[in-house]
């Protein structure tokens, strides 16, 4: 896996923007790259003034965007027993399969927003999604809802750790499980918050 990162980084460092898009399309296309290690040096070199934000963040998110689409497909067109059979050749695991299916059987759509936040799951995900033949529109939406705040964390933590920025490619699993923690609370409390203010309003129309 280092010979494949030194070429990853070497990829990025030469190609800029197409690199990351091409990247993380593989990545999202459940090709075992991690994108800790896509964004975090992007982020590098946003700090060394060799790139943009928005074109690293516009980069990956085509590029996930893209390669989410094509794991949907392969998981509707293909279903289960077509990635079970077929995907060892694309370094694809069975459990690494089962952990999202999991995850799509008790969370449902919601898990397409979630999951971009998690570690293996975010990867493959699409592919549940596909086999249960999910709304292709919704599917999109919630993926790029997710997938945003990830991408945009990731390329800002490359940027502010600057040198430092491997340390991501070791605390990447656990900060994606305190960013899902947080962002759950976030969530839950807007959520809150406007329920009262709804039943507020409701009080007063009923005056």
């Amino acid at each position: 896996m280092e010979q494949f990162s030194t070429m990853f980084l070497e990829f990025i460092a030469s190609w800029g923007y197409f690199a990351i898009a091409i990247l993380m399309a593989a990545e999202n296309a459940c090709i075992p790259i991690p994108s800790e290690l896509i964004l975090g040096f992007a982020g590098y070199l946003i700090f060394s003034g060799q790139l943009t934000f928005a074109g690293a963040l516009t980069a990956g998110m085509v590029g996930g965007m893209l390669g989410s689409i094509f794991a949907y497909l392969v998981g509707h067109y293909g279903g289960r027993s077509f990635v079970d059979r077929y995907g060892h050749y694309f370094f694809i695991k069975k459990s690494h399969v089962d952990v999202a299916q999991n995850w799509f059987d008790k969370y449902g759509l919601k898990a397409v927003f979630f999951s971009r936040m998690l570690p293996v799951v975010r990867t493959f995900i699409s592919l549940p999604a596909g086999f249960a033949h999910v709304d292709m529109k919704r599917f999109l939406i919630l993926t790029f809802a997710g997938a945003l705040p990830w991408t945009a964390l990731i390329l800002y933590a490359g940027m502010m750790l600057g040198e430092s920025w491997k340390v991501l490619t070791q605390i990447g699993h656990e900060a994606s499980i305190v960013f899902v923690v947080v962002a759950a609370i976030v969530i839950g409390a807007l959520y809150i918050r406007h329920k009262k203010r709804k039943n507020a309003q409701e009080s007063v129309d009923a005056e």
